[in-house]
């Protein structure tokens, strides 16, 4: 999701290698999980999101979208994301306690923050949002750590992949008759979404072999 405003309004004014320390440690979050409410369609889930989901949770996509995921619109790609609910707005997985029901699986978006991707020159950096924790006098922390995803090196390969993906696909379906978008959008929610991944194969691989496909079909 595109944010249209500066990183001096966001952020310490710094970037971040995986290998640097942040002030992003919030201890555990002590019980608070402000960041867990009121988010909108924000928590967009990528391909990895829902291999760790499914797999972890032992659900299928289509199980997830019957409860606690739901499809928006975003930069005119259909892509899914965390469903709030309730009159305070609370993510879905949220348990009475408002600790997280599935912190070992969660989304890549929730392992960031409050940290945030900054693309340039074909890579990304991280930047540390200022504004948006609720916990005050953070610890600093390695970013690697901070972020928990194995295999890192590998995660920001694809991670660049995604988002060029999808990047290319915004902007080819721009001015494109809604035909020809809804027909792309269903085959990139069936690819990488839909059809489900094996918890006993490598995800990567799978990736691949899928990215493999939709090249050959969009042309």
């Amino acid at each position: 999701m595109k944010r249209n405003v500066s990183l001096a309004e966001i952020s310490d004014g710094r970037l971040y290698k995986a290998s640097d320390m942040v002030k992003a440690d919030c201890g555990g979050c002590n019980g608070c999980s402000r960041c867990c409410h009121g988010m909108g369609n924000s928590i967009i889930l990528d391909p990895y999101d829902v291999y760790r989901m499914t797999t972890g949770m032992g659900k299928s996509m289509q199980e997830l979208l019957a409860a606690s995921v739901e499809l928006n619109v975003v930069d005119g790609v259909i892509l899914p994301n965390l469903k709030m609910q309730g009159t305070k707005e609370a993510c879905a997985y949220l348990d009475e306690e408002g600790r997280c029901s599935i912190h070992p699986y969660r989304p890549g978006i929730c392992r960031l923050f409050p940290l945030g991707r900054y693309y340039e020159n074909g890579g990304f950096s991280y930047f540390l949002q200022t504004g948006e924790c609720a916990k005050e006098n953070r610890s600093k922390i390695k970013v690697s750590k901070w972020i928990d995803t194995p295999d890192l090196t590998r995660n920001q390969q694809f991670t660049l992949q995604w988002h060029d993906l999808l990047h290319a696909m915004e902007e080819r379906l721009t001015g494109e008759d809604e035909g020809k978008q809804q027909e792309e959008n269903l085959l990139l929610l069936r690819l990488f979404y839909l059809f489900p991944y094996k918890g006993t194969t490598d995800f990567y691989s799978q990736f691949t072999e899928r990215m493999e496909y939709w090249n050959e079909q969009i042309r």
